[in-house]
């Protein structure tokens, strides 16, 4: 499971701690090695219980959290920590199969899942992207508001007139990363690597699909959007 080939962490001025949640001990001894080869620093918890306590007490840069726990499922986990500390970004593990985990596991607010067996570079891309995005937002700029839409950064909360909107994790991410990027023409290849977390992708189509979403959401006619403008040949612009 070690990987060779060391990937550059975020540049942030301490390393990162990646709390680990899983009680399977062959699995956290891997990640753990996987995680500190690249320089973050690790901390684990073998049950849902301890795993909350820990999230709540040393407040990580990142949670990696296994859906099935001892004394309290990754769901739940996920739940109350959304509740009580909704800016910590939340990775979940799901077991082959677990399509339903992974699917209520987004709606409560995971930031992404990767399925088990998984590709330890996989798993370090997407902890990788989520923790850039993390420190792309700005500790002073918790709120942002354009036209009717309000938008709460770290409570994950989108507003339009006054109203909540049901916005996805993915379409969430890719509002945040706009939102801190807002005046700047973004490639869809940089969209991917940096939302998605994949530095190659065989399909572009997956952002235009996200984008058209966001437009549907929030802009006032969808059609002729006011926010979110294409640059034509290049990739997309967001002006609020």
């Amino acid at each position: 499971m070690k990987q060779q080939e060391k990937t550059k962490t975020a540049d942030v001025s301490k390393p990162a701690r990646i709390l680990v949640v899983e009680d399977e001990p062959n699995m956290v001894a891997g990640l753990r090695d996987n995680f500190e080869f690249e320089g973050y620093e690790v901390l684990t918890a073998r049950d849902g219980v301890e795993g909350l306590e820990r999230a709540l007490q040393d407040s990580p840069d990142l949670v990696v959290l296994d859906v099935m726990m001892p004394r309290m499922s990754g769901l739940e986990v996920c739940r109350q920590l959304r509740a009580k500390r909704a800016s910590i970004p939340i990775i979940m593990l799901t077991a082959r199969g677990q399509e339903v985990d992974k699917v209520v596991g987004l709606e409560l607010g995971a930031d992404d899942y990767v399925t088990k067996p998984f590709s330890i570079r996989e798993l370090l891309a997407r902890v990788k992207a989520i923790l850039r995005r993390s420190a792309a937002v700005p500790k002073q700029q918790e709120q942002h508001s354009f036209g009717d839409v309000e938008v709460d950064l770290h409570r994950r909360r989108v507003l339009k007139s006054g109203k909540a909107l049901d916005i996805s994790s993915k379409e969430f991410e890719l509002l945040q990363y706009f939102i801190c990027h807002s005046g700047e023409t973004l490639s869809r290849d940089r969209l991917l690597e940096e939302v998605w977390g994949y530095e190659n992708y065989p399909t572009t189509r997956t952002v235009d699909t996200h984008l058209v979403r966001l437009r549907q959401k929030l802009e006032p006619d969808p059609e002729q959007p006011q926010y979110f403008l294409t640059v034509h040949g290049t990739g997309y612009r967001f002006v609020g």
